[in-house]
């Protein structure tokens, strides 16, 4: 999970994809923390990625660093844990302009039954599961 999570940090912008309904959704997303042995995201209550993750927790990623991509699927779990969305925001700063903790707006999820494979035109895949 740190080579993961080291990538995406690497990344900066990375493509959070989910489902509405029959219809893909494909979003920039930036923030990714770990936390507890976890990778996490976060997003805004109020915004439709949040109902998405709600309905459907099954998401996929894709990011580019150094030459290499990553795509990574795993289902979303709510942590609504006070701790888990300060760390989020300790980890983020950008994001405090937005979100505070316990504001009724953040909330943070982490990764289970993740499978990420990095890859590259010139190197054999690195596949990760956790």
């Amino acid at each position: 999970m740190n080579e993961v999570y080291e990538f995406l940090k690497k990344c900066g912008t990375f493509y959070l994809a989910t489902a509405e309904g029959d219809q893909p959704r494909v979003r920039p997303f930036g923030a990714v923390a770990s936390f507890e042995g976890k990778l996490y995201l976060q997003t805004g209550k109020v915004k439709h990625v949040a109902d998405q993750l709600k309905a459907n927790p099954k998401i996929e990623i894709s990011g580019m660093a150094d030459g290499k991509w990553i795509r990574l699927t795993a289902e979303t779990m709510l942590d609504e844990r006070a701790e888990a969305q300060q760390h989020m925001l300790d980890e983020n700063p950008s994001l405090k302009s937005m979100y505070a903790v316990g504001d009724g707006n953040t909330e943070v999820y982490y990764l289970k039954n993740a499978h990420a494979s990095i890859c590259s035109f010139t190197e054999p895949a690195q596949e990760y599961r956790f």
